[in-house]
């Protein structure tokens, strides 16, 4: 089984990034077919282009823009692409990085995040990643450590949950585009509403509306990626108007969403 050394994936590598500890690589995936491999380090796959399909000995996991995916080092997997152009961007860890910050590696094996707090934290990275500021690095180390920040908070809370609250995470992401109610939630999930939209806040840390609006801005990152225009991805990830949706692109991404396609464009 192949090992893959830092820096190293299959495909078309168009732009790595060295730091003290981290790699960041963005990718163009050409191989129809990987076969069984695993990395050296730890590391996370954001798929900002097209579709493939991941399997390792647990799970298969079909991914599509916007996909984030996190990969315990030396964790055995393979890879299938479609016919189309498919983008990931990588952040590679090394063991030093998590010593010096004095964080316990991850030993699930390789993971699925939904958590759009989470993803928003990766189009930041990304961002950062392109524009290569002074404090690049300080600002990648900072972003990253709320990544794992929310993964140790939502690990504690999701350990003690009620069934409710994995019900309405897949609700919610499967509908964040929808006309949704407090009341018509609360009847799915047989909770009164008084109860939900107390709780709510312990689990996900943000009110429903706040949740919402996240993953519509998540939606609306990977359309990005593509010719629609403003008014009809905001029609598409359920905002009332264009002006809505940049107002709210804005506030939870710090850039205006024509912005954010230069820099995925590369402009």
């Amino acid at each position: 089984m192949k090992n893959l050394r830092n820096g190293e994936f299959f495909g078309q590598t168009n732009e790595t990034i060295c730091l003290d500890g981290l790699t960041i690589t963005d990718t163009e995936y050409t191989h129809p077919y990987v076969d069984w491999h695993y990395h050296e380090n730890a590391y996370f796959t954001f798929l900002l282009q097209g579709n493939m399909t991941e399997g390792n000995k647990k799970e298969v996991y079909d991914c599509s823009a916007g996909s984030l995916l996190y990969h315990h080092w030396q964790d055995a997997h393979y890879n299938i692409k479609p016919d189309i152009f498919t983008r990931g961007f990588h952040i590679e860890i090394s063991e030093q990085w998590f010593e010096k910050f004095e964080l316990i590696k991850y030993k699930e094996g390789s993971f699925t995040i939904k958590n759009p707090d989470i993803k928003l934290l990766f189009y930041q990275l990304f961002r950062e990643a392109k524009m290569r500021g002074d404090s690049l690095e300080i600002s990648l180390n900072q972003l990253l450590l709320n990544v794992f920040s929310q993964f140790s908070d939502q690990k504690g809370h999701w350990e003690k949950k009620p069934a409710w609250v994995k019900q309405i995470e897949e609700i919610l992401y499967e509908n964040a585009t929808e006309k949704l109610n407090l009341p018509d939630l609360s009847q799915t999930l047989d909770i009164h509403p008084m109860h939900l939209s107390r709780d709510f806040q312990k689990y996900f840390n943000c009110n429903l509306g706040t949740y919402i609006r996240k993953l519509k801005i998540e939606k609306s990152l990977t359309l990005l990626n593509t010719d629609k225009s403003l008014t009809h991805i905001a029609i598409e990830c359920g905002f009332a108007d264009q002006s809505h949706f940049i107002r709210c692109f804005k506030e939870n991404t710090g850039l205006t969403p024509l912005k954010y396609r230069q820099i995925l464009r590369g402009r």
